[in-house]
């Protein structure tokens, strides 16, 4: 099979036998609910590539969950106990999983777009949020997810681990600004914050502060490795649609596209922004490099979900049954998701395009490779 990565492991053939180069990269993770299972899929599978190191991390909602399992297992004992650790969270968050009663409920209402779909429990969640907020419903402000979170992750030996670079985004409640937690803010908390949906949870503070899911303002964001690593390839797991070929008309499936459209537009902004900068500076008009007054060249990957989203529209519901070990786990509960990653993750990422000058142009678009060799952009904007 195909190697899924070989985009990035440019300047040779990735999928040749025998010893090659390490590349290095960066990782940002979208938060889209249990969408964040196909980002598991995405790890899982990037991990086993031992060719591709990870230099920095950025999350935002379920990417920032995603984010943290991963850091964790990185600090613990390298790609093998990340990969655990990524199987042991979606393996006890799937239907059959072992949570409480309480932090059941919590991830199932968290990791939905639109949970209980078609059902009562789903009519009268929509109507107790129109008239109760979570500070009528919830005043003691219990939030189980953050027991689930400090359950799976060690966040000291996080914040302590300096090989890799972290970045947690949330949206500051007060002043409509997002905030960029480095690794050496990361707590439960700021997961918590970068996961917080208004209608479910109350505002998560931090210093003072309040704050709701990153997902508004930066899903996920891309600046903060500018200045903090040294790669310049940035590998993004897009789990939101962007584009859709009906238009929604029930109720239900017009907040779904709001939503969608909502925490795509920060990142669609970014992509605009990344390629002007590398515009400007394959025209010589920028300074390239890492110094005062100098500018980042950021080639941008993509592996979206875009081609296989209207399969997951409906409520999300993973299962673990019959997985006796993390392995399994990761073949049962998500073996959907993986073998997709696996037969079809290759053409989605998206190859530095060629310039007449020789420069990379970067491309915030899904490329893929014609029958002649050829490359076929397909805009996203």
């Amino acid at each position: 099979m195909k190697n899924p990565f070989a985009a990035l492991l440019s300047g040779r053939a990735a999928d040749a036998p025998g010893p090659q180069k390490t590349k290095r990269i960066n990782l940002a993770l979208q938060g889209g609910g249990a969408h964040g299972a196909f980002t598991w899929g995405v790890l899982d599978h990037l991990l086993s590539d031992e060719r591709l190191i990870v230099e920095g991390i950025s999350g935002t909602s379920a990417g920032a969950v995603n984010a943290v399992m991963l850091a964790d297992g990185l600090a613990r004992g390298g790609r093998a106990e990340a990969q655990k650790r990524l199987a042991d969270f979606w393996r006890a968050v799937s239907s059959t999983g072992n949570l409480p009663a309480v932090q059941r409920a919590v991830t199932e209402r968290l990791l939905s777009f639109t949970p209980l779909e078609g059902t009562p429990v789903q009519a009268w969640l929509d109507g107790l949020s129109r008239y109760f907020s979570p500070y009528d419903v919830n005043p003691l402000n219990i939030n189980p997810l953050q027991e689930l979170i400090e359950r799976f992750v060690d966040f000291e030996a996080l914040r302590a681990y300096s090989d890799l670079q972290i970045f947690i985004s949330a949206t500051n409640v007060q002043t409509g600004r997002v905030r960029i937690f480095p690794r050496e803010k990361i707590t439960a908390a700021t997961v918590m914050a970068s996961a917080c949906l208004p209608l479910l949870f109350r505002a998560v503070e931090i210093d003072g502060a309040p704050y709701w899911d990153g997902g508004y303002l930066g899903n996920p964001v891309i600046f903060p490795f500018f200045r903090t690593t040294t790669t310049e390839d940035v590998l993004v797991v897009q789990i939101n649609p962007l584009m859709r070929q009906v238009t929604p008309t029930s109720a239900s499936e017009i907040m779904n596209r709001i939503n969608e459209i909502t925490f795509n537009s920060s990142l669609l902004a970014e992509y605009r922004a990344i390629e002007f900068v590398a515009r400007l500076i394959d025209q010589g008009q920028l300074p390239r490099g890492t110094g005062p007054g100098q500018y980042r060249r950021v080639n941008v990957y993509r592996i979206v979900l875009d081609r296989f989203g209207t399969n997951f529209d409906r409520p999300i519901t993973i299962s673990s049954k019959g997985c006796k070990s993390a392995a399994s786990a990761r073949r049962g509960a998500s073996s959907m998701i993986i073998s997709t990653i696996s037969a079809c993750a290759a053409p989605w990422i998206c190859g530095p395009k060629r310039r007449p000058n020789g420069h990379d142009k970067l491309s915030a678009c899904v490329e893929r490779k014609s029958r002649h060799g050829k490359r076929r952009a397909a805009a996203d904007r």
